[in-house]
């Protein structure tokens, strides 16, 4: 079994609480829009594993250092990730393409800044955007995910609400 912390939309902004939140995860991923190389090699210690994609506004360094999408097993389970993937249900050209392509099993993507979580019967995906955990864009709240993996299936999905992002 995999515990497995997911966040998204960093925009240069490291929460201090996050390291002792998911400090019992066995991965990190991030969804893109990290903000800085040196803000992805800090969230890299906290768990064995950190696996990232580059977002709209990451510079040319997290583009060379992180891929656009990312597919791989875990625990049995296929997993795309993607910054913008478009609305659960109705993806954009590129992310129907790497779903008809890959048949994932778990959709992680940020960019929307709106935490979801639904499954996609359509595609037959559990769909995971965490919000963003940043302070930077319109979202209200921060917001991230954990989730466990285990012989195949997606449980326990849990979303950590870290308050209001900043006076509106």
């Amino acid at each position: 079994m995999k515990k497995i912390g997911i966040i998204s939309d960093t925009h240069s902004f490291l929460d201090p609480r996050l390291d002792q939140l998911l400090q019992d995860c066995d991965e990190i991923w991030h969804a893109g829009d990290i903000g800085t190389l040196e803000l992805a090699d800090s969230i890299s210690k906290w768990a064995p594993i950190f696996r990232a994609v580059y977002g709209n506004i990451d510079n040319h360094e997290l583009r060379r250092a992180f891929p656009e999408y990312q597919f791989f097993g875990i625990e049995n389970v296929k997993v795309l990730m993607i910054h913008i993937a478009g609305k659960a249900g109705s993806y954009n050209l590129t992310t129907r393409e790497l779903i008809q392509k890959f048949n994932p099993d778990l959709l992680v993507c940020g960019h929307s800044h709106i935490l979801k979580i639904i499954k996609d019967e359509k595609h037959k995906l559990i769909y995971v955007n965490p919000g963003a955990v940043g302070k930077h864009g319109f979202h209200i709240f921060q917001t991230c995910v954990t989730l466990c993996i285990d012989k195949g299936k997606v449980f326990d999905l849990n979303v950590i609400e870290l308050g209001r992002r900043a006076a509106l």
